[in-house]
């Protein structure tokens, strides 16, 4: 099943519809580092993110990792470790995972420019949680309780598609 970004209020599954936000300046085909726009495409997913403590049973098929304080996502595109997991170091950009707001307490990345990595086309764009469903600075945004239910829902060969 595939995941479907109707538009920029509306991710799909199956028979769900889940209310959602996305990036500040809408979606776009030609992404660039720090554009606020989410990119269109069919994505595969990575694996939840959470934070173990806050979340202690999570239900899902996807493969978990627990955040850890030194977690972060390298959008520096200079650096060799461009749109990766790394751990923090204070010589080039990221984008802290362990975050004192609840934005990151689950998270999901998006496998965008994730093989054969080209810097400046985009770094770091999660399915993330929001509260008020303000625009985000490229990634997409649900409720908790969607998120929630969204991971119980699918699996490691479930894709986005951001129409």
């Amino acid at each position: 099943m595939t995941i479907i970004l109707k538009n920029k209020e509306t991710l799909i599954y199956d028979d769900f519809n889940f209310k959602c936000c996305i990036g500040k300046r809408g979606l776009t085909k030609s992404k660039l580092e720090g554009d606020k726009r989410t990119p269109k495409g069919i994505f595969t997913l990575g694996p939840v993110f959470y934070r173990k403590d806050k979340y202690k049973n999570l239900e899902t098929k996807l493969k978990k990792v627990p955040i850890l304080k030194k977690m972060g996502w390298c959008d520096d595109p200079l650096h060799k470790k461009y749109n990766k997991l790394i751990r923090i170091n204070k010589k080039f950009s990221y984008e802290k995972l362990y975050r004192h707001d609840y934005k990151y307490d689950l998270l999901i990345p998006i496998n965008y420019n994730s093989k054969n990595i080209k810097p400046n086309l985009g770094s770091a764009i999660f399915i993330h949680l929001t509260k008020k469903f303000t625009p985000t600075l490229g990634c997409i945004a649900l409720k908790k309780a969607d998120f929630l239910i969204l991971i119980k829902l699918i699996n490691n060969k479930t894709k986005i598609k951001i129409l």
